[in-house]
């Protein structure tokens, strides 16, 4: 379960500013409802992905006896 600042606080502050477990759970939201999104829907995930990258991603691809792949948001 998500525990942070919603997309209405988030959207007056630059992507910068993020959290990494509040960009990796918008971009999964957002990922998820992509077929549905309009153009400002589409804006705002293209900046979400743009900010993950230019953090050098979100890192863990693999799972080890200690860590699972699906990354936790809290």
């Amino acid at each position: 379960m998500y525990v942070g600042r919603d997309m209405t606080e988030l959207s007056m502050i630059p992507k910068s500013e993020w959290n990494k477990s509040e960009l990796a759970f918008f971009h999964h939201s957002l990922q998820q409802m992509a077929p549905y999104l309009n153009s400002e829907g589409v804006s705002i995930h293209c900046a979400i992905i743009e900010e993950i990258e230019n953090r050098g991603g979100l890192g863990r691809d693999g799972a080890d006896y200690t860590h699972g792949t699906k990354m936790v948001y809290d």
